[in-house]
């Protein structure tokens, strides 16, 4: 394919749409990913590509977040720990084994997600009783999360800010803000070894890389100066969104196959 100067202006204002919903919600690469694929990237291409600019996305948003005082405190260091063990376990699995299960599972996942914040219009406004300790939310979810992200990927923010409203009992908003820095451990886990097997089109992801800077820097700020009434809608809607997308996608392998 030519990369143009028009295609790389279009990848960046994409890549800044989904930084900032990326941002406040998760799922971005909903919005980065069908764009490449629209372009005719090819398909592994498309996804080490999108890694390389979701990286940067929650790369800013962490550091947004650092400068305006939270993701601090050594506590963080074993979350971040076992949540890039769990990335590289999934990204060596998934290269081993068939995830094919996965197309319908992640599916009903997103949608429980989704479902459990509709239903709870309360949710994470304020903290609750924890029904994890740090420690076994670390040794659980963190990991797990980690995991998953490292074999398939989408909504990984929102599992991690929807495990830690449910076990940890935090707001919605410091669970998302906990989110951010988890998911770039993961995301740059994954992201190493992608660029290990030359599988990244650079020229592409450093136009998207610039969109996701500007668009998490926009999002971080939204999120800490009012926006965080926008979280839950942007979640229920993204869950969704992921989940008719990974619907329409097995059943496009199925009709091939």
């Amino acid at each position: 394919m030519e990369v143009t100067i028009s295609l790389l202006l279009i990848f960046f204002a994409v890549a800044l749409l989904a930084g900032w919903v990326d941002t406040l919600a998760g799922g971005g690469g909903l919005i980065t990913l069908p764009a490449l694929l629209l372009a005719g990237v090819p398909p592994v291409n498309a996804l080490a590509t999108n890694k390389s600019q979701s990286v940067v996305g929650v790369l800013t948003a962490s550091l947004t977040l650092f400068l305006k005082g939270h993701l601090r405190g050594r506590a963080l260091i074993p979350l971040v720990i076992a949540a890039g063990v769990g990335a590289a376990l999934g990204t060596w699995v998934v290269q081993r084994i068939d995830t094919s299960w996965m197309s319908w599972v992640i599916p009903l996942l997103l949608i429980a997600v989704a479902f459990y914040f509709w239903l709870s219009p309360n949710l994470g406004t304020h903290e609750s009783e924890a029904w994890q300790s740090e420690r076994q939310w670390a040794l659980t979810w963190a990991p797990g999360v980690g995991f998953y992200d490292g074999a398939f990927g989408p909504g990984t923010g929102s599992f991690f800010a929807a495990s830690a409203v449910a076990f940890r009992g935090q707001t919605l908003l410091s669970a998302t803000i906990r989110a951010k820095l988890l998911n770039f451990t993961t995301n740059a886990v994954s992201l190493a070894l992608f660029a290990a097997g030359g599988k990244v089109i650079w020229a592409i992801g450093a136009a998207m890389m610039a969109g996701q800077a500007l668009g998490a820097f926009i999002g971080s700020h939204t999120m800490l100066n009012g926006g965080a009434k926008l979280i839950r809608p942007l979640v229920i809607t993204m869950c969704v969104l992921m989940s008719i997308s990974q619907i329409a996608q097995y059943f496009d392998w199925i009709s091939l196959n």
